[in-house]
């Protein structure tokens, strides 16, 4: 039980600080994603520190996820082309042939580690920016995005603790089942159809495809999440947020979800 008052208190707290800001003020939004994106950013490196295998060249991996979101921020601030984002790809490069200098045992599976984290932590809080800035609806779309994602998650724990007994893949999440995956898919529409409510009858379509998207995505951030904590021997990514674990534990089915809900909603805003 206090474990469980911790853990509502934590997700009460984590939950409160993205709803308000996204609908208070985009500014105060940038900030608070700017933290969890930094946090994030160290929790990632600190995951191999102990490995004896992988050796993250971590300072340059710090630098340069950082410096590329500032780019982020100043383009959607100053409304620059898009274009000027892809002037730090040769800085990506520069990160890679860094390793010809390191001498260290494994190269090519460092490279693969700090490569995999550009794509999936920088990829997907970028997108979150771009979307902060994006007017397609009267009901914010990133608010709307993440009740769709916290539902599926909250009702599939809830669903699998009274009813799971199938399990997805049990070598990688022994608890995730199918029957807590319907529930979850099951209430994702739900929610879907009451954000649609909240706005005019040609906007519940995109409601209702959002959950299509929204609903197996953020199963398959969970599983992969899973799959990295399993491989590295370890039960939370960080201890930041008692109760959760770390910023990567409670982002895990967003950091996958984003791309693909991002894309919906430029394909979206491009053809209506």
């Amino acid at each position: 039980m206090n474990n469980l008052f911790l853990r509502s208190i934590t997700g009460f707290i984590f939950v409160s600080s993205i709803l308000l800001s996204i609908w208070y003020n985009v500014y105060v939004a940038v900030a608070v994603f700017t933290l969890f994106f930094v946090a994030g950013l160290i929790e990632y490196v600190n995951l191999f520190k102990e490995h004896k295998s992988i050796q993250l060249n971590e300072y340059p991996f710090l630098i340069l996820n950082t410096l590329f979101f500032a780019l982020v921020i100043l383009s959607l601030y100053f409304n620059l082309n898009v274009l000027f984002l892809f002037l730090f790809f040769p800085i990506v490069f520069f990160f890679i042939v860094l390793e010809l200098w390191r001498k260290k045992e494994n190269p090519i599976l460092n490279l693969g580690i700090g490569v995999f984290g550009f794509i999936y932590l920088l990829v997907p809080f970028s997108l979150i920016l771009v979307l902060l800035f994006l007017s397609t609806h009267s009901f914010p779309v990133l608010i709307g995005m993440f009740l769709l994602i916290w539902t599926n998650d909250t009702i599939a724990y809830l669903s699998g603790r009274l009813l799971g007994k199938k399990k997805i893949i049990e070598r990688i999440s022994p608890k995730k089942t199918w029957e807590g995956a319907i529930g979850g898919v099951s209430f994702t529409f739900l929610v879907a159809y009451l954000i649609g409510l909240t706005e005019n009858s040609s906007n519940m379509n995109f409601w209702i495809i959002s959950a299509m998207i929204v609903a197996p995505t953020a199963i398959l951030g969970d599983l992969l999440e899973s799959l990295i904590k399993r491989n590295l021997k370890i039960k939370d990514s960080g201890t930041i947020l008692p109760g959760h674990g770390g910023i990567l534990d409670r982002f895990d089915a967003s950091l996958f979800t984003i791309p693909f809900f991002f894309c919906w909603v430029i394909f979206y805003k491009m053809i209506f």
